[in-house]
């Protein structure tokens, strides 16, 4: 089984029903694919984002679902690809992120929280495998034209004050390119690092944002 599209709503209803798989079955699903496509060169390891909420604000269930969804479900497809792509010599394994990995946005804690344990996650894959011809990186997207910058800043609007337009502006206007990437930017870096010609870019974050993460 493999799954890719362009449409979230119709990802996403595919998705729920793979999240529900346990470790064994996400085994099985690994060897389907590579039975039925080949071996499997590049795993592009991209799960939604959980609801907004500041750190306080998550209870025990909002911390295990997005532990599942963001840390966990991503470590076992990794788990089972890096040791198959090691024996052949060759892998791309690319993690998404986001750049409140490098700057947190205080109403995205469960993301900048498990984020961050999947950065240092990739690293230590990347240390690992490197010398077997396999790379493991993360592209950390900023501000992009998707349906989760909506409910991003949807979830400030009903928060405060100001209204979605003006949020968006304010948004917008703190990116030094004028305007929110496009999907396919942040798909341009992901084949990036899947490529042949970032062989040696490794255990790195690739941050795409229009310029607006301000750590060095």
């Amino acid at each position: 089984m493999v799954i890719t599209g362009r449409r979230a709503d119709a990802l996403e209803s595919a998705a729920a029903g793979l999240r529900e798989r346990t470790g064994g079955a996400v085994g099985t699903l690994v060897s389907e694919v590579e039975a039925g496509h080949g071996a499997l060169d590049v795993l592009v390891l991209n799960a939604g984002g959980p609801a907004p909420g500041r750190i306080t604000a998550i209870d025990d269930q909002g911390w295990q679902d997005a532990f599942e969804l963001l840390l966990l479900g991503p470590l076992r497809l990794a788990r089972l690809a890096l040791p198959r792509m090691a024996d052949r010599g060759f892998g791309r394994v690319v993690f998404v992120t986001s750049t409140a990995v490098r700057q947190p946005q205080p109403d995205l804690a469960a993301s900048v929280v498990l984020r961050s344990a999947v950065t240092a996650a990739a690293k230590l894959l990347a240390r690992e495998f490197a010398a077997a011809g396999v790379t493991v990186n993360c592209v950390a997207p900023g501000a992009t034209a998707t349906e989760r910058r909506r409910q991003i800043l949807d979830n400030r609007a009903r928060g405060g004050e100001r209204t979605y337009d003006e949020l968006d502006a304010e948004d917008t206007a703190s990116i030094p390119a004028g305007r929110a990437a496009r999907p396919e930017e942040i798909g341009a870096a992901v084949a990036f690092l899947a490529s042949a010609a970032a062989g040696y870019v490794n255990g790195t974050v690739l941050t795409v944002d229009g310029g607006r993460t301000e750590t060095i």
